[in-house]
Parts: C-alpha cells; structure tokens; sequence
C-alpha cells in the first residue's frame, strides 16, 4: 500500500503536511530538514523541486527556490540527496513542482528516480488532467507514484467530478485564488467550498495561507488536514524550525 493511503487510513485527521524548497537555506539540508519534520511528529512531507518561474507561489517561497537554485539545486542532486533517504524517513513524501522541470529531465527517468527513492506522490500543478490521463497515467501507476491533483474554488462541480474520478492519495484543496503566503479570510462562501470538497469521496488537504495553529485547527477542521509552506519557510530562514512546528501541536 502506498504510504500515502496509509497515513490517511491510519490517522485520518488533523494531518499536518509541510512544505519546503529542497537545497534551502542551504544546498545539504534537504535531508537535516526532512529528518527533523519526521523527529518532530509531521505527518507529511512536499519536497520543492526549485524552478526559476513559478505560477503560483508567493514571494517567500520565489526567494527561496532562488537562493536553492542560486546554492546548485536541481533533480538530479535532489534525488541523488534522497537516495538513501528511506533508511531513516518512513513518513510519506512527495515532490511539488512545475510541469517544465520533469519534462525536461524526462518522465521516464524521473519517475524511475522517484520509484527508486521511495517517492510516494508528485504535486505538478501546471499538468493538466487530460494531458496527464491520456499520456503518462500508465507510467506514473506502473511506478507506483501518485498523481496529487488540486481544486480551487473556481474548480466547477463538473471538473471536480473528473477530478475525483482520477485522484489519488489526497485532494491538494488551494484555500484561495491567490499566490501561497497571503491570509486566508473566513467566510461563508470559503466554507461552503471547503465542505463540498470534504464531501467528495477522497481525503483532501487545505493549503495556502495556513500558517500557525489557530489557521491550521481550522483549516482542519473542514478536512482531513493541512499544509503549511510559507510560515515553515521563514522559521526555517530565521533557524528556528523545530520550534515554529512545536507550536503547531
């Protein structure tokens, strides 16, 4: 089963997800980083692969995918990091990047990369659904790496009906219209989308302005969970990772 299903079959709720930029702040601590997420009781883990144009992070996450790619990070060093990374990770990790960057390392190789590190899903917003379906749904099963679709909520009732039908593992719920790192206002609106999500038939997770424990507890309470980048970003720029995720708990 993958690690994925698992987490989600195990615990079900309150899901913490974490995202950061691999080869930030500094090119080796990928793995340090991934370490102390596991250490500290994360559940899940989104691994940046770094791109130089993005198409919906905010400003925090565009510096440091930067100052990654500025410290020498690409795909092949990610995954020669992430090589022996399953001897000490066991929770689920993905991958979250942009469509540009697998195609040119190419889908095959990537994901052999993927299946030989222990990769359990990618997040590529920019893939479309029909594209994915029709050309590498077949390759991304064969190796056993999962598709994580997202919603918005412009996301219309009959794309979101296709896009249950072809989730896997967890739907990515993008709480706004807006880049990652700005607040996210509570309304009736916003929450009546969150339910009809939650309703669907496939665990999902809110991202996008979730940042502390008030913003996550709510978050989660509309779903099975929540995903935290930009706020872990800047603990991670200031040094003080271990405790911006003791506060989450």
């Amino acid at each position: 089963m993958n690690r994925i299903d698992q987490l989600f079959q195990n615990k079900g709720k309150d899901i913490l997800s974490i995202y950061f930029p691999a080869g930030y702040p500094s090119l080796e601590d990928t793995l340090p980083t991934l370490q102390l997420l596991q250490d500290k009781g994360v559940d899940l883990v989104e691994i940046g692969i770094p791109f130089s144009d993005p198409l919906a992070d905010g400003p925090v996450i565009q510096l440091a995918a930067k100052q990654a790619l500025d410290n020498g990070m690409n795909l092949k060093k990610l995954f020669a990091q992430l090589k022996d990374a399953r001897k000490t990770i066991t929770m689920p990790l993905l991958l979250m990047g942009y469509w540009n960057v697998v195609f040119k390392y190419g889908v095959d190789a990537f994901l052999a990369d993927c299946q030989a590190c222990g990769i359990d899903g990618v997040i590529l917003p920019d893939l479309p659904l029909e594209e994915y379906h029709e050309e590498y749904q077949a390759k991304f099963e064969a190796h056993g790496v999962y598709h994580v679709l997202l919603v918005t909520p412009e996301t219309t009732n009959e794309r979101m009906a296709k896009i249950e039908k072809a989730a896997k593992g967890f739907l990515y719920m993008v709480s706004t219209s807006a880049t990652t790192g700005g607040a996210v206002e509570q309304s009736k609106e916003r929450e009546d989308y969150f339910k009809k999500v939650a309703s669907l038939d496939i665990p999902s997770l809110i991202g996008f302005g979730i940042r502390d424990k008030q913003s996550f507890q709510h978050a989660a309470g509309f779903s099975n969970g929540a995903i935290i980048g930009t706020a872990f970003i800047k603990a991670l720029e200031k040094g003080n990772a271990a405790d911006f995720i003791d506060a989450l708990f």
